[in-house]
């Protein structure tokens, strides 16, 4: 490769990367690799984003816990320190990784690819899923730490109810379906404003206040604060998460489907449906 050519490639991998971080261009699946970032790179992005995410859930639960005997209060604190700090991380972050945080995203974009699409590939998912769930246990670790806290205390806050799994199901179909929903219609742009945001209102409108992500639940079990999950329930809610991405998938693959031609008889009027 000559020098001219090196430079050459290089340009079109910054624009390749700079296209990801604005949304202009070609959208990849959600939260897909841009080119040419080196793997130890993004595995460290998950890593680091994954223990922040889990130190915000933990610490601004503990924060509000000393602040006030409230707990609808207490709960309105810790989604809001957890929609703002999970939209930073992704606005961040998703340039270098796609921000995943969460392994039901990895694996669901990872299925996208065996069936035709983009995203992250088996290595990659190999290194990605290890990544986040060490990020998460090494969040809980510091936000123990921050608050002069036992570095690991088991939580024992049991969460194992049949209504909290199917909370955790609802939470995680949404979340698969409001990623690649994006995706699919080009607007992954808005993902930092419009993840945040959803995950927000989980907390509200689930009984299980939304966790949503098999990693993040795993680290949460380390810390036995408001935010925290009994260890002899995090199968349980792991399991209905996995069970949410299916879902999740299903309905994108039932509603976000590529157009046909104008004359397709299954469009009405001939328009666009997407």
């Amino acid at each position: 490769m000559t020098a001219t050519e090196a430079t050459e490639n290089d340009r079109a991998g910054a624009a390749a990367v700079a296209s990801a971080a604005t949304g202009h261009g070609p959208q990849p699946a959600p939260g897909a690799t841009p080119p040419r970032t080196p793997l130890t790179a993004r595995a460290t992005a998950e890593f680091i984003g994954t223990a922040l995410l889990v130190a915000v859930v933990i610490g601004s639960g503990v924060q509000a816990t000393e602040l006030t005997r409230d707990v609808g209060v207490q709960l309105l604190a810790n989604s809001i320190a957890t929609v703002f700090g999970l939209g930073i991380l992704i606005l961040l972050l998703g340039p270098v990784s796609g921000a995943h945080f969460n392994p039901v995203v990895t694996l669901a974009e990872w299925w996208t690819v065996r069936r035709g699409g983009d995203g992250v590939t088996t290595r990659e998912v190999a290194v990605f899923v290890p990544a986040q769930t060490v990020g998460a246990v090494a969040g809980a670790i510091l936000a123990d730490a921050m608050f002069g806290k036992p570095l690991v205390e088991w939580s024992t806050h049991d969460r194992s109810a049949g209504n909290l799994l199917l909370g955790e199901v609802v939470a995680t179909a949404g979340l698969v379906l409001l990623i690649f929903g994006l995706a699919r219609t080009g607007q992954l742009r808005f993902a930092p404003v419009a993840v945040a945001s959803y995950i927000g209102a989980a907390y509200w409108f689930t009984s299980s206040t939304s966790f949503a992500n098999p990693a993040v639940t795993i680290g949460r079990a380390f810390s036995d604060t408001f935010a925290g999950i009994a260890p002899g329930s995090v199968t349980g809610f792991v399991g209905a998460q996995l069970v949410g991405g299916v879902v999740g998938l299903a309905l994108v693959a039932l509603m976000f489907r590529p157009a046909g031609p104008p004359d397709d008889p299954r469009q009405v009027g001939g328009g666009d449906r997407r």
